[in-house]
Order: structure tokens, then sequence, then C-alpha cells
């Protein structure tokens, strides 16, 4: 069951929602919408399904549609049409249709918010902020305080705890919301670009710590972005929305490897691809790699070649005439430790920012195999192919965004 079912979801600004609507089924733009009626299309026929325990980025340009189709999930916008499903225990509830209690019940136990702003109430010291949802349901305080202490030590600020907001660093101050989000232990966490008006550093530290929260807590996280980056970074999924549309929801690799239209293509070439693309994307098969009657080609330039069996099981790897060593690299393994004299065996998912790593510390390609059958090979060409913007899976041409 998906955590958040969002199904044909329309959310209309404006007086004229039932003129609005039969002028989006006739195929009229946003602009020509508001000279006409002076409703604005905040979403529209937005679909996609956001499993447990995810992060769904949705981001584009300003005026895209990404938060205002954000709040539709809390009833923060109200939904046009469609059906926006949120579940609730064993149960969907749809938030397009709910009653107040039902909404109310929702906001409390199943749905909290992360704002840009950090929306701290300065009158508060930096544990009654965290707290103050939890007041809002009830909790005694010395419970309160135990739970909103031990979210402060998730994010490091359990020092800070009698301090005042405007005492705090802006990073500091954001990671009082994101505290403030989790003490309320719902399962569904939104954020609208909570990290947006933070200086670069801070903001890259606040990604780590929250993918490191993600990794131990497992919240469904729905986020806005309009930085692609940040998107690949912490992304399960990415929605990218164009003029109130989702034009492509997908993982982020195949966001990068398969644009599916020329205005997210222009999104994704400007973004480093190293970041998020794995080895078997941008490798060399073998079935592709020349060869000649000592063996297939690894490397030209260096005369590297690799001898197989009938089951693509590595015989051996020489280069002339002599017979490199062979090692395996694990996930974990310090790269510095391997051996410059020693071909490089790998598993296929190896991160490409990591294969760069050793293939600059060895100073040869690496082999990249999996139960212990060869499915390719890495060199300089694979990494200049994919920095140089060639790894694209489209048929069209690009569109200046």
């Amino acid at each position: 069951m998906s955590a958040i079912s969002i199904q044909n979801v329309d959310v209309i600004f404006g007086k004229n929602t039932a003129k609005t609507l039969a002028m989006l089924d006739d195929g009229k733009s946003r602009h020509q919408i508001l000279g006409d009626t002076g409703d604005t299309v905040g979403v529209h026929n937005a679909s996609l399904e956001i499993n447990a325990g995810e992060i769904c980025v949705l981001m584009g340009l300003s005026g895209s549609g990404k938060s205002s189709l954000l709040r539709a999930i809390n009833g923060l916008n109200p939904i046009s049409r469609g059906k926006l499903l949120v579940q609730d225990g064993d149960e969907m509830v749809d938030i397009a249709r709910c009653d107040s209690t039902t909404l109310r019940h929702m906001r409390s136990n199943r749905v909290s918010m992360v704002f840009q702003n950090f929306a701290l109430m300065p009158w508060l010291n930096v544990l009654d902020n965290v707290a103050f949802g939890l007041d809002m349901q009830g909790m005694n305080k010395t419970d309160r305080h135990q739970k909103a202490m031990h979210q402060l030590q998730l994010v490091g600020l359990e020092q800070w705890a009698d301090k005042l907001p405007n005492q705090l660093s802006g990073g500091m101050q954001q990671r009082v919301g994101l505290a403030r989000a989790f003490a309320m232990d719902t399962d569904i966490l939104l954020m609208d670009e909570p990290f947006s008006a933070l200086d670069p550093l801070i903001r890259t530290q606040l990604q780590d710590e929250l993918i490191e929260l993600q990794q131990n807590m497992q919240k469904t996280i729905v986020f806005v972005s309009h930085d692609l980056d940040e998107a690949l970074k912490i992304g399960s999924k990415i929605g990218i929305m164009e003029s109130a549309q989702i034009i492509q929801y997908d993982t982020p690799e195949n966001i990068v490897l398969n644009p599916a239209t020329a205005y997210v293509q222009d999104f994704v070439a400007h973004t480093n691809p190293l970041n998020v693309l794995k080895g078997h994307a941008l490798m060399t098969p073998v079935s592709q790699l020349p060869g000649d009657e000592f063996g297939l080609h690894l490397d030209l330039k260096q005369a590297i070649r690799l001898q197989l069996d009938q089951g693509q099981q590595l015989i051996k790897v020489t280069r002339n005439t002599t017979e490199l060593a062979m090692q395996y690299c694990s996930p974990e393994q310090d790269i510095a430790l391997l051996s410059r004299k020693a071909i490089t065996i790998t598993p296929p998912d190896i991160g490409m920012r990591r294969a760069i790593e050793i293939k600059h510390h060895t100073g040869l390609p690496l082999i990249l195999a999996e139960q212990e059958k060869v499915l390719g090979i890495l060199n300089d060409d694979n990494f200049y192919h994919a920095l140089l913007g060639k790894h694209f899976n489209t048929n069209f041409e690009s569109a200046a965004i």
C-alpha cells in the first residue's frame, strides 16, 4: 500500500472552479484560463504513488506547482478535483473529501510539516519549540520534554535546549524545525524548500543530516526543491513539474539517463551526473569490447586485455605480455589500501565518484562483475562520456529553459 496516492489531482485558486476545470479539459493553457476566469491553476492532473519510507522530491521552476501540490497533501490547499489518499493505519483517507475532524487528526497524528522560514515561536525556548506540537496533542510536560530532548540529541542541539531561537544560527534554527517535525512521530513529513535560504555549506550539511536521520527513522518524506542537485542527492523518487503538471516521476538515475522531455533534459544538463549514476549505467558491456586472439581490450593505450571463459568468468588480465594481479573492492573498503599494481574488480552498482577515485588511485580501468560474471568495464572514455553529457537516451532536441 502506498503511503500517499495522488490521483488526477487539480488545484484551482479562484472563484470559477467549474469553468476553469472545463477549460483545462479543453486543453486551454494556464495563461488563457487566468485571462478568461481570473483563476490560477496551481496543479493540473497530477498523479503519483509515494511508497512508505521513500523521499519524494517535487521540483521545478518557480510557479511550476510543486508547493501547491505539497500543501494539498495536508489540506492546506483545497483539492478541486481528483483523489489524494494518505495512509492512516490500515485505511487510506481521501484528503479531498474528509471532514474537518478527520483532517485535524491527519495533521496532528499522520502528517507534519517543515517550512522554509523555520516558523519557530520566538518567545519559546528551543526545547518548548520542539515540544509545541506534543503540547497541542495533550501530552504532559514531563513526557513531551523528554521526547523533545531526544529529538534535539538526534540533531545535535541538546546543549541549546534553553536558548531562544534568535540566539541560534539559521542552520541551527532549521535543525530545530526538523526536530519539532520528527518529535510529532508522524509517518509522513512534508518539507517545503527547507534549506533554500541557507548558506551552501550549511545546506549541504543539513542534506547529509536529513539522509542520516531518514536511514534511522524511515519516514515518508515529500520534499519541495528547485535545485536538481539537491533532489538527486536526497530523493528516492523525483517528480519534475512544469506549468502545474508532473512531466516525469522516476528514480534519480532514470531522470538523468532517460529524461522524458527536452525540458527535463535541460534540467539534467546542468547537473553533475557522477553524483547519481552507477557503474552499470555508464560501463562498456563485455559484448561491445573489441578483441583479438589475445583477449578483449580493456585499455588500448595501456595494452591491457582480459580473457574470459564461455560463462564470462574472468581467467586473467594482461598488460602487454605480463599478467596483472586482480583485487576486489567492496563498497566499504578503504580505497587507499588498494594496490596500484593490480586491476580492480567492483560490483556493477558502484557509484561513479567512487569508481573515479579508484581509477585515480590505481591508474587502471575497472572491471564490473556480479557473482563472478564479468558484465563490463569502466575506463576514461566512460567517465568523459558522462561528464560531456553524452549519456542521455533521448529522441528529442534540447529546449532552452
